[in-house]
């Protein structure tokens, strides 16, 4: 098994910018990325390799959300919650994006399925490669990227 401070180096970033994408709040996916690394710590020896660390790493960030959110009685983040939670980004997409075109585009989104809207919310939200991308949900850059152009081609559908 790798070193856990080479892994920490290496999938801190991307544990962190997932999280905030679930959570859209940079407190919370901080304590919640340094709460991951330390259950994969005390679990480390459950992990098998059928799967990229960087994904069963994000899988246990989600999993954490999650509880945190039945823990406080929330619910995950409804689309109003999106809205009023947005944090000015500075991606290629974000910058020709004015904020109602934003207002519209996260309503929008609700007609996409589950796995075109995360790829989107993922690249826009959370500023996340096609790369980080693939890896977080186990895919491959390339299914990233046409799967999110995908996504926007079916947008410019929806009037």
């Amino acid at each position: 098994m790798q070193d856990i401070e080479k892994i920490y180096e290496e999938y801190f970033e991307i544990v962190n910018k997932y999280l905030f994408c679930l959570t859209h709040n940079s407190d919370i996916s901080e304590e919640l990325t340094q709460e991951t690394f330390y259950k994969a710590v005390r679990k480390i020896d459950t992990y098998k390799g059928e799967c990229k660390i960087s994904v069963w790493l994000c899988q246990i960030a989600k999993n954490l959300w999650y509880d945190e959110c039945r823990k406080n009685k929330k619910m995950i983040h409804t689309e109003e919650d999106y809205l009023h939670n947005l944090q000015p980004l500075d991606t290629i997409e974000e910058q020709i994006i004015s904020n109602d075109e934003k207002v519209s585009l996260y309503k929008k989104m609700q007609v996409l399925d589950e796995k075109n809207r995360e790829v989107m919310y993922l690249r826009i939200t959370g500023e996340l490669s096609f790369k980080e991308i693939g890896i977080i949900l186990n895919k491959t850059e390339n299914w990233a990227r046409i799967t999110f152009y995908r996504g926007k081609n079916r947008l410019k559908e929806v009037d």
